[in-house]
């Protein structure tokens, strides 16, 4: 007989078992379930609600439930529907009765609630833990990289030259917004709800506070409503996966277009390459390609909890049961990625000379000299259309800006001079734009600097 089925006549049809089950997805819930089991025993215990010894009894029941689980010893049951019956039941077949009292002054509703937080606020700080490593990557070859001179681009299209460093450092602002996602949505998800029971709280004199104090709570729910029907934490966890996927799959899309022979920036490591089937000579970005491909599923994670919440009137709804597999689908994804693609970036090859090559050609340096007429008191707009012209004049000649006499230079403008050169050197266009943030070596240093500084005092925090 089921734990709830008192009122009911008759047994619950075999398909609709099979189909109101979660045991399948949520047994992984099994820990964060019996942590908060024990920890409301143990309350109820305290509050004299069940004898300290009923309590003791039901710990120390709950404690080997779980050593058996670890150790494989555990097969759950389709009809006993949940990770929280299941474990329910096998409590009571233990202990006997006494197991039935730890239930008291509690709801599956607000179980339920309880557990995916505990679970959910560990798995930030894992993710957090390798978004933290990445980012220590990325400090590290910027650093070696700040004289690496590449294009920067718009549209595509070269457009001004910058350094693989600062490059680089423009994907660890991105991460960093995302640890910082990832530490907000922490905040929320740190309150406990435990007590809200179904809907409406509970008779029992319950000592919420301590309950949150052993399980690690920051807060307590305020509202029982909101206690049982809350998924924001969810969805927000979600949104914030979501913009970190689509941070990773913009790096890997760059990364798809460096390995490619139009450009041979980059050369990926073979551990993190595969090969065809067919043609030998192959040697794809598969990891990147797959991990772009993730992206649309954490999406469609998102997407799917958004729908699933979008009209529930309160409390609690067994549509809320599909929270589950979209979660931890995103969690998974997450992380899955965040493994493979750290050391697939770590161990690329960079080719600095055709990233140099490329950032002398497609006029780079265009507007240099726009700035050059500018300092001379040029108006920025009559200079722009000034140098306009010039790159007309150099792509019907065959030129380069570079390539152009001075005397070709002085039939756009008077104002040009020798040292016009030395403006335009790809070098040392990088070098002169020190406004900090800029892609000169001094300014990404100051960028990387800071960046360890934030990162030391995350690790501190964290410890």
């Amino acid at each position: 007989m089921k734990l709830w089925g008192g009122r009911f006549q008759k047994e619950t049809d075999r398909l609709v078992e099979d189909f109101h089950s979660s045991i399948s997805f949520d047994q992984r819930l099994a820990r964060q379930d019996i942590r908060g089991s024990i920890a409301h025993a143990r309350m109820l215990g305290k509050q004299g609600i069940i004898s300290p010894e009923e309590a003791d009894k039901i710990i120390t029941g709950l404690q080997s439930i779980l050593a058996d689980i670890e150790g494989g010893k555990v097969e759950f049951e389709i009809g006993a529907e949940d990770i929280h019956m299941n474990i329910e039941k096998l409590l009571t077949e233990r202990i006997g009765d006494v197991g039935r009292k730890l239930h008291t002054a509690r709801s599956r509703n607000d179980q339920v609630a309880l557990d995916i937080r505990i679970y959910l606020k560990q798995e930030i700080r894992e993710i957090e833990a390798l978004l933290v490593n990445l980012q220590e990557t990325l400090l590290e070859m910027a650093e070696k990289h700040l004289y690496t001179v590449m294009p920067g681009y718009t549209h595509l299209q070269r457009a001004q030259p910058i350094t693989f460093g600062h490059h680089l450092m423009a994907y660890f602002q991105m991460f960093k917004r995302d640890i910082e996602r990832m530490q907000d949505c922490f905040k929320r998800t740190d309150v406990m709800p435990l007590g809200s029971g179904a809907l409406a709280g509970t008779t029992f004199h319950l000592d919420r506070q301590a309950v949150a104090a052993e399980l690690d709570f920051s807060a307590i729910s305020e509202n029982s409503l909101d206690g049982v029907s809350d998924r924001d934490f969810a969805i927000e966890f979600c949104a914030a996966a979501a913009i970190l996927m689509m941070h990773m799959s913009r790096f890997c899309e760059e990364i798809i277009l460096w390995a490619s022979a139009e450009f041979q920036f980059i050369e990926l490591d073979d551990a993190y390459s595969t090969g065809s089937s067919i043609m030998p000579q192959k040697k794809n970005p598969d990891v990147a390609e797959l991990i772009r491909g993730k992206t649309g599923r954490v999406y469609g994670d998102l997407m799917a909890l958004l729908t699933v919440m979008k009209s529930l009137p309160l409390a609690y709804n067994k549509d809320m049961q599909e929270d589950k597999e979209a979660l931890f689908d995103a969690i998974d994804t997450v992380k899955g990625c965040l493994l493979v693609f750290t050391p697939m970036v770590e161990t690329m090859r960079v080719n600095r000379e055709v990233m140099a090559r490329a950032a002398s050609g497609g006029f780079t340096n265009a507007t240099e000299v726009a700035d050059y007429l500018a300092k001379k008191g040029v108006p920025f707009r009559k200079a722009h259309e000034i140098v306009g012209r010039l790159v007309l004049g150099c792509l019907e000649k065959g030129k380069s800006l570079d390539q152009l006499t001075v005397a070709e230079y002085k039939e756009a403008s008077p104002l040009i001079e020798e040292d016009i050169y030395d403006a335009i050197n790809i070098e040392k266009c990088v070098a002169a734009r020190k406004v900090s943030g800029g892609p000169a070596p001094e300014a990404v240093l100051e960028s990387i600097k800071s960046g360890r500084a934030w990162l030391e005092r995350l690790k501190n925090i964290a410890s």
